[in-house]
């Protein structure tokens, strides 16, 4: 049995899980298997590895970025963002890789027309895999968190105006708490404004809607997840 894994908390929901296993079966890729693992020490990395015999793994919130010292490499996207999503095992080394930043290009690259600045919601590892690939894409970006010097109180109606894409990197909104949203000020958003939120569950979030009603195009994380897990799969089998 070859068996891949996703590592994180609150796994019940996962899309990683539903997506390869159905792939498994589709594809007739006969002993192949794809588990969660609910963890809440990072530091079971390796006896989680040779406890499961594990091929190959996705790592979601909260350890994109606390999973790095257990690595014993990493790709150079992964090094740059300071955050994995991926993990190759190959020959007994355990390699960091970022796929985010494939599946969030791809997703938003046909819908930023001519806008050049962004916000980004949220400063965690998802938040870094987005500012690297705003970056590849010559887009300026500013980063909204509670834990940085620009926060969601400090948004005025000209850093609105001036950033035309808005990127909700946090959970917010998420399933089950779709009650919750990033506290930006809808009111000042225009049919010029393009919402993007990496939650795919629910598919149509608060922020999303609120963001509708102020005429926004709004896209979810779906996609994204569809094109990083296809890369995960690639770096897998290369």
């Amino acid at each position: 049995m070859k068996t891949f894994a996703l590592i994180g908390s609150e796994l019940q929901h996962s899309f990683s899980y539903k997506y390869f296993n159905n792939k498994f079966q589709k594809e007739k890729y006969k002993n192949y298997q794809y588990i969660n693992l609910e963890i809440n020490n990072i530091s079971k990395l390796k006896y989680l590895i040779s406890k499961y015999s594990l091929s190959g793994l996705n790592i979601t919130i909260p350890y994109k970025t606390s999973i790095i010292p257990f690595l014993d490499d990493l790709s150079k996207e992964a090094k740059i963002i300071n955050a994995v999503n991926t993990i190759q095992i190959n020959n007994g080394k355990i390699i960091g890789h970022n796929t985010d930043t494939i599946g969030f290009t791809k997703s938003i690259y046909k819908k930023i027309k001519n806008k050049k600045n962004a916000l980004v919601l949220g400063n965690g590892g998802s938040a870094q895999a987005i500012k690297y690939s705003l970056d590849q894409l010559n887009i300026n970006h500013l980063t909204v968190s509670r834990n940085t010097s620009l926060n969601y109180k400090k948004l005025t109606k000209e850093i609105i105006k001036k950033n035309k894409i808005i990127i909700n990197c946090t959970p917010l909104g998420m399933f089950p708490n779709i009650n919750s949203f990033p506290e930006i000020p809808y009111d000042l958003l225009t049919k010029d404004h393009l919402l993007f939120d990496l939650v795919y569950n629910p598919e149509l979030t608060l922020f999303q809607k609120l963001g509708l009603k102020k005429n926004c195009e709004v896209i979810n994380g779906l996609e994204m997840l569809f094109i990083q897990a296809e890369e995960s799969w690639k770096i897998w089998n290369s």
